[in-house]
């Protein structure tokens, strides 16, 4: 299976998803014009992976600066994809980073953390220097 990778715009972040590693990304700015659209790849991308799931470690940073409201239901999307995983037989994290000072992000992450119970969901500070 191919690795996914996106590269970071004014309005639509960058993204990269690797089968061998586990490892995927999501950082930057989310407000895409059409966010279904931008987000349909990562969504298929993490349905065929599901296949090979079973007994795998898999791990999402998402490290966004500010997200739109289409942008969250299309990331609510994505986490429940990665819960799907879990479901099907992999070890599953995700990764919600955020400044420490920006309420907004903390808050939207605990937002996901409770509509996520049944994966692992951490909220990662990043303090400022």
């Amino acid at each position: 299976m191919e690795s996914l990778k996106i590269e970071k715009t004014l309005n639509t972040p960058f993204v990269h998803l690797d089968p061998d590693t586990g490892k995927l990304e999501i950082k930057g700015r989310s407000v895409p014009e059409n966010p279904l659209e931008f987000y349909t790849p990562i969504n298929d991308w993490l349905e065929r992976f599901k296949a090979q799931a079973a007994e795998r470690v898999l791990s999402l940073d998402v490290e966004l600066e500010y997200f739109n409201t289409s942008s969250s239901k299309c990331l609510l999307d994505v986490f429940k994809k990665i819960a799907q995983l879990k479901a099907s037989g992999a070890a599953v994290e995700i990764n919600w980073w955020c400044e420490e000072f920006d309420d907004d992000m903390i808050e939207a992450g605990k937002d996901y953390q409770d509509l996520l119970e049944n994966i692992t969901f951490n909220i990662r500070i990043i303090a400022e220097q």
